[in-house]
């Protein structure tokens, strides 16, 4: 089956890539308004993109034509947390995603404490493992009238649940237990996992004549 995605309706293209980019890992981003109002709300259009500036990116589309809470704030302020989503939060996390109307703080009907950040005015959430305060770099705007917003953020402060760090800085994911998103409602478990080390073109290369010498 091929789909030619220049001329497929949107929604359908939609379901294809959230369906096969899978599992995503979920932003539980914080902000604050221009009169110091937080708001919360997930995104799983989000990754990491370069450690050297380090930057996070986030897709964002608008809600009912306008912009949503996170765009408007971070376009207002410059500023912006972004709280990975573990085990423990995640149905919290689903409570942050409600519709809810405009000046509601989610973290309190999320039952999620705000945490002063270090550098940027928006509360980092203390019960997210890892917590990430960003300065706005860049928003790049694409679709019909701008409906879609990349937002890259340079990460200026990295907080870890001292439990979660692991030797030598390495995360300890049995502690961290980050969730990704499927699509529909679905979800991922982190717990099953597996460790391919890399393979050098040297070593590459011996196994491949050891290969064919024995297939000879």
């Amino acid at each position: 089956m091929e789909f030619d995605f220049t001329t497929l309706d949107p929604r359908e293209r939609y379901k294809l890539l959230i369906g096969s980019v899978v599992p995503r890992p979920i932003a539980l981003v914080t902000t604050v308004d221009e009169n110091g109002v937080t708001n919360a709300a997930p995104f799983s259009f989000f990754n990491c993109f370069s450690h050297d500036p380090p930057i996070l990116i986030i897709g964002v589309e608008e809600r009912k034509g306008a912009p949503k809470d996170t765009v408007r704030n971070i376009r207002a302020t410059k500023e912006f947390v972004v709280n990975i989503v573990s085990e423990e939060i995640a149905e919290r996390m689903n409570i942050c995603a409600v519709d809810f109307p405009e000046g509601v703080d989610e973290l309190v009907p999320a039952n999620l404490t705000p945490a002063a950040a270090s550098a940027v005015k928006p509360p980092r959430i203390a019960e997210s493992p890892v917590a990430m305060e960003c300065k706005l770099m860049e928003e790049l705007r694409f679709g019909e009238h701008g409906k879609r917003s990349i937002i890259l953020g340079e990460v200026l402060r990295f907080h870890i649940h001292d439990a979660a760090l692991g030797p030598r800085n390495h995360v300890n994911f049995d502690v961290l237990k980050p969730v990704g998103r499927l699509s529909g409602n679905g979800y991922a478990h982190t717990h099953d996992r597996f460790e391919l080390k890399r393979i050098d073109y040297a070593t590459w290369l011996a196994n491949e004549g050891k290969a064919a010498a024995d297939n000879d």
